[in-house]
């Protein structure tokens, strides 16, 4: 056995596979016994990345210009460049600048510093900010993929124009019509204002207070046979997209426990997870969920991460970190989209996290988390005040939004959008977010990020009085 053992995180295809050999020629007795046996389901699986990608994203190539502009911004200042096409910041009107910063000091962006922030820069994000994410991933989630080689799903990082970027664009290298999806709805409209163009078929899992519920998950899976997965039939699921933590607009949470079940069923069934996580920095309660990226042994796991609720909406910053295989395609679309996110914003997000560091940037989340666990706890007492007896709802576990399903309603829509805007009360009807935006829905989404606990408790007490007329 012992020489035998390797690493499980560098081992090349030929060791794995000797390595899976001598575990299936042992004797159950003796793996058992051995205190050097290792779970076969602990081992990472090879991916085939080129069976997820579609035509079109297989396509694309390296822009010559954008890798010059890259090559070029890497080269010493000796180097005399005739290639960019840049232009030249010396003609730019804006010279300096200082952001005045809530606890802590300003960021100036002097002139020189000005001239890069205004000029075009690598797609996959300027180098200091793709450095301080990739180690604030590593050491927030210890992703087992960190060390893995590029080609066996290398952990890698891009910066996005905010993560709904990089959600279209992860859709787009995904999904062929008719592919086959799941996710778990009702679920965030800009997802599925993304996916329906896109002639997939989408499959609701359901959940409850507490995400997906794996053993109904396993039953759609059902539909596949053991000969299904060995041949990889097109018709297997390609993903499984989720919103883990306050989910937007249920509020639901995953919980680990699920999580751990529904990856291995990503597993077996050899499909990607979309972890949409933009409120994973909202949960009221330590400690902080793990995520599906912590469990990820196989490089099957596309993160998403925003600063949109904790740091700008407006700066329009995410990222998403995935298997480099993966990351790379986003990157290549980028490079004939947006061409890259606004370097200005990237610097000033980048010189502020460098101000703060990690212990900084934790702090911060602190008192975010702090501001919205007092605003849900507001609504949460106007709700408990006006609405027991006419609406059920759950406490969210983090996020923004209360999901209220509306006692004796079959739909909302008329509800909100005709008679509560006569009472000057606006929340967002619950069709919205269903796959199929014409099914009624009895539930209405309120959120609690704006609003004073005056103005919570008002609009429960006019949405009342609505319920009570209908």
């Amino acid at each position: 056995m012992d020489e035998l053992m390797i690493d499980l995180q560098k081992a090349t295809a030929m060791e794995m596979a000797n390595w899976r050999l001598h575990l299936w020629q042992m004797s159950i007795p003796e793996a058992l016994s051995s205190q050097r046996y290792v779970q076969l389901s602990a081992f990472p699986t090879d991916m085939n990345y080129s069976r997820f990608i579609t035509t079109v994203s297989a396509a694309r190539k390296g822009s010559p210009i954008r890798l010059l502009t890259e090559l070029m911004q890497r080269s010493p200042p000796s180097l005399i460049s005739l290639a960019g096409g840049a232009p030249n910041p010396n003609v730019f009107p804006f010279k300096k600048a200082t952001v005045a910063i809530g606890h802590g000091n300003a960021v100036e962006i002097g002139e020189d510093l000005m001239k890069r922030a205004l000029q075009y820069s690598a797609s996959a994000g300027i180098p200091e900010l793709l450095s301080w994410l990739k180690n604030f991933q590593r050491n927030l989630h210890n992703p087992p993929t960190a060390n893995y080689s590029p080609e066996r799903g290398q952990m890698e990082v891009c910066v996005t124009t905010g993560s709904q970027e990089g959600l279209c664009k992860v859709f787009e290298m995904l999904i062929n019509p008719g592919d086959n999806i799941l996710l778990d709805a009702p679920t965030y409209a800009g997802t599925l204002a993304a996916l329906r163009p896109l002639g997939c078929n989408i499959i609701n899992v359901p959940s409850d207070q507490h995400g997906i519920i794996p053993n109904a998950l396993k039953e759609i899976l059902s539909a596949w046979s053991p000969e299904d997965i060995k041949s990889h039939s097109h018709s297997l699921p390609k993903f499984l997209y989720t919103i883990p933590n306050g989910c937007n607009p249920t509020g639901n949470s995953l919980t680990a426990e699920r999580k751990k079940e529904i990856y291995q069923l990503a597993r077996k069934y050899d499909f990607l997870i979309i972890e949409d996580d933009p409120y994973y920095f909202l949960q009221f309660e330590k400690p902080w969920a793990p995520t599906f990226l912590s469990m990820d042994l196989d490089g099957r796991v596309i993160r998403t991460d925003s600063f949109s609720k904790i740091l700008s909406s407006g700066l329009r910053i995410g990222f998403l970190t995935g298997p480099k295989p993966l990351i790379d395609r986003v990157i290549l679309h980028i490079q004939v989209s947006t061409m890259h996110t606004s370097t200005f914003t990237q610097i000033m997000i980048s010189q502020l996290l460098q101000q703060w560091g990690e212990k900084g940037f934790l702090e911060h989340i602190d008192r975010v988390v702090e501001f919205y666990k007092t605003q849900r706890d507001a609504m949460l007492v106007a709700a408990d005040k006006w609405l027991k007896g006419l609406a059920e709802w759950y406490p969210p576990a983090a996020g923004m939004f209360l999901w209220i399903k509306i006692k004796g309603v079959s739909d909302t829509e008329q509800l909100i959008m005709e008679k509560a805007l006569q009472k000057e009360v606006l929340l967002v009807p619950g069709r919205a977010f269903n796959i199929n935006s014409s099914e009624p829905s009895s539930y209405v989404r309120a959120s609690f990020s704006l609003s004073s606990p005056a103005q919570m408790d008002l609009a429960f007490r006019r949405l009342a009085d609505l319920i009570k007329e209908a």
